[in-house]
């Protein structure tokens, strides 16, 4: 990757607690204008990473580079590279929505002026208006999530960290914040998000890391990273055990037959040409299939295969 597109540059990064190695040498790399959701167990290192890049910790060694400045260096013009957004809302409950922004903007070197319409421009866009001036402590764990985020956007950074700012929201909620998010990324901001849910990183980001143990164990496009963990599945279900026996008979190839559940399980390389041939293959023998379903590998499937634990 050109140095020039590259908005985050992480080379062998470590940082011990004690005898306790938290990261163990993390290499990454963001290209400007994508997201990177870093994804692992509770406890993997995601959290200090982020910390380590927002300039909110230090590192033992390694080189890190945020757009364009080294983050050792460098740090004040790190600090003016990026937003971010943590796993707990950092805004005032007992000031307004309007009253944290245009602190933030303030705190920002904004005049008072441009702080207040910059603050308006954010409630606006994260559908906040309406409760502009309530108090930041009647507000929803969907509301503070947003107001948390625009606080962290008042000075229009090109690099946003996002550490889990989905996390306790209820499915309405998280999908309001994602469409903001990918908003966000359409007028191309840089976004490295952290987050427990496979299912915002497969839909959002643009690559994978997955991290464990304190190390990037795989790396690579959704699609990538569930290409490795193995081929489509074919499940056919059958209205009874004679049924189920005669079609795993028949099909030569490898299948896994669950005699509890009546249905046959087979890997296929080809989905079109694979289920039509099996299907005819049945149809040709006599034997019913009563319902099918084709199944791809999913992130969980990624995150069981790389940890040995499901998500």
């Amino acid at each position: 990757m050109n140095s020039a597109d590259t908005a985050i540059a992480v080379s062998g990064l470590t940082k011990s607690y004690g005898r306790n190695q938290v990261l163990k040498g993390i290499n990454l790399q963001v290209k400007r204008g994508t997201m990177l959701a870093l994804l692992g167990p509770n406890g993997a290192g995601k959290t200090t990473i982020v910390r380590i890049l927002s300039t909110l910790l230090s590192s033992d060694s390694g080189d890190v580079t945020i757009n364009g400045h080294d983050i050792s260096t460098n740090p004040d013009q790190v600090r003016h590279s990026i937003g971010l957004t943590g796993q707990n809302a950092s805004i005032d409950e007992q000031l307004t929505g309007l009253e944290n922004l245009v602190m933030m903007g303030r705190l920002y070197h904004l005049t008072a002026a441009s702080a207040k319409s910059r603050a308006n421009e954010l409630l606006e866009q994260f559908d906040l208006t309406e409760a502009a001036d309530r108090p930041a402590k009647a507000y929803s764990g969907g509301m503070r999530r947003r107001l948390d985020l625009a606080a962290s956007l008042i000075a229009t950074p090109p690099i946003i960290f996002l550490d889990e700012p989905t996390t306790g929201l209820d499915p309405r909620s998280r999908i309001t914040m994602w469409r903001i998010i990918q908003d966000l990324m359409t007028a191309g901001t840089t976004i490295l998000l952290t987050t427990q849910y496979l299912e915002e990183a497969d839909q959002l980001a643009d690559r994978i890391a997955v991290v464990d143990g304190g190390q990037v164990i795989a790396q690579g496009t959704p699609a990538e990273l569930k290409s490795k963990v193995g081929k489509d599945r074919l499940e056919l279900s059958f209205e009874n055990p004679d049924l189920l026996a005669k079609a795993a008979n028949l099909l030569d190839r490898q299948a896994a037959a669950s005699a509890d559940s009546l249905t046959l399980t087979l890997t296929i390389n080809n989905v079109n040409k694979d289920v039509k041939d099996t299907l005819d293959k049945l149809a040709k023998s006599g034997i019913a299939v009563s319902a099918l379903a084709v199944h791809k590998p999913t992130l969980d499937d990624v995150f069981l295969s790389l940890t040995g634990r499901h998500k």
